[in-house]
C-alpha cells in the first residue's frame, strides 16, 4: 500500500495546547498560570502536491488562557467537563489545506481548493503520564462539508525543566473531505489529469513534542511530525509524495 503527507492542521493546535505541567509527576504538579498570551508560532509543512514542496504557515501566538477557555491565534478551545482524568472540549481550528493554480500547476484550470474553518469536540484522557486523545472537527465554512477523526496517544517523560513527549497517531478524514482537497471533477480533467473521485482515508503518524518554561521566562515549544497516507490520497493525480513531515515551533509568555 503506498502513502503520501499533506498538511495536518491539528498538528499545530496539539502543539500549542499542550501544556505538559498538566499531567506531569504528581509530586511537582503546579497550579497552571492564565492569563493574556503573546508569542509567535510558525510550521513547516512538507506538501504532497505535485511541484508545491513546501508550507509555511506564520501563526502569531496571541490569546487567553482561563479556567475553561483557550485561544491562541484563531486556535480556541473551551472545556466543557473534567473529572477523573477525562476532559470534554469545544474546539475551533482553522484548516490550513489546499492551493491553486498560482501555487501548482497541477491545479491550472482547476477550481481553488480553500482554506477553511472546523469545530467540533476533542476527548482526553490523563493517566500518569499517559495521555489519550480524540477529536472530531466538522468543516463548518462548507467548503468540503466533510469531517476528520483524529486518535493519538503519547507518553511523557520529564528531563529537569525539559518535556518530551513521543507520541503515535491514527487518523480519519471521510470521503467528502479527502474528494474535496484531492479529488479531480469530471469538468477539471485533461489528458494529464485525468478525473479522480477520492474516498475515505486512515491516516497513521508518529512523532515527537519537546516543551520547556527555561527560556525567557515563557514556553517554547518544538514538534516534529511524520505522516503516511492512506490510497484514497496516495492514487489522486495531484500527488506525487510518498510520506513527509510536519516541524513546529513556538514560544509564547504571559503578560
Amino acid at each position: 500500500m503506498r502513502y503520501r503527507y499533506t498538511l495536518c492542521t491539528t498538528f499545530i493546535a496539539v502543539s500549542l495546547f499542550w501544556q505538559p505541567s498538566a499531567y506531569a509527576d504528581s509530586e511537582t504538579v503546579r497550579p497552571e498560570p492564565r492569563g493574556f498570551i503573546y508569542g509567535i508560532g510558525v510550521g513547516l509543512n512538507q506538501e504532497l502536491y505535485q511541484d508545491y514542496r513546501r508550507r509555511i504557515v506564520p501563526i502569531p501566538v496571541i490569546g487567553y488562557r482561563g479556567e475553561r477557555l483557550s485561544v491562541y491565534g484563531p486556535f480556541i478551545s473551551y472545556e466543557l467537563l473534567q473529572q477523573d482524568g477525562l476532559t470534554l472540549t469545544a474546539r475551533i481550528a482553522p484548516r490550513f489545506a489546499g492551493t491553486d493554480a498560482s501555487k501548482s500547476p497541477v491545479f491550472e484550470g482547476m477550481q481553488k481548493r480553500k482554506t477553511s474553518m472546523d469545530a467540533g469536540v476533542g476527548l482526553r484522557y490523563d493517566w500518569q503520564n499517559i495521555r489519550l486523545e480524540t477529536s472530531w472537527l466538522h468543516d463548518v465554512l462548507g467548503n468540503s462539508d466533510g469531517y476528520e477523526v483524529r486518535n493519538r496517544i503519547g507518553y511523557q517523560h520529564r528531563f529537569g525543566p525539559v518535556f518530551v513527549e513521543p507520541h503515535v497517531s491514527l487518523d480519519y478524514s471521510n470521503a467528502r473531505l479527502v474528494n474535496y482537497y484531492y479529488g479531480v471533477r469530471p469538468e477539471e480533467a485533461t489528458s494529464n489529469r485525468p478525473a479522480y473521485q477520492a474516498g475515505s482515508a486512515w491516516n497513521p503518524g508518529v512523532g515527537v513534542s519537546v516543551a520547556t518554561p527555561i527560556f525567557f521566562g515563557g514556553m517554547t515549544r518544538l514538534g516534529l511530525d511524520h505522516r503516511w497516507y492512506d490510497d484514497a490520497i496516495a492514487d489522486s493525480p495531484l500527488t506525487d509524495r510518498r510520506r513527509g513531515f510536519q516541524l513546529f515551533f513556538s514560544f509564547s509568555r504571559f503578560f
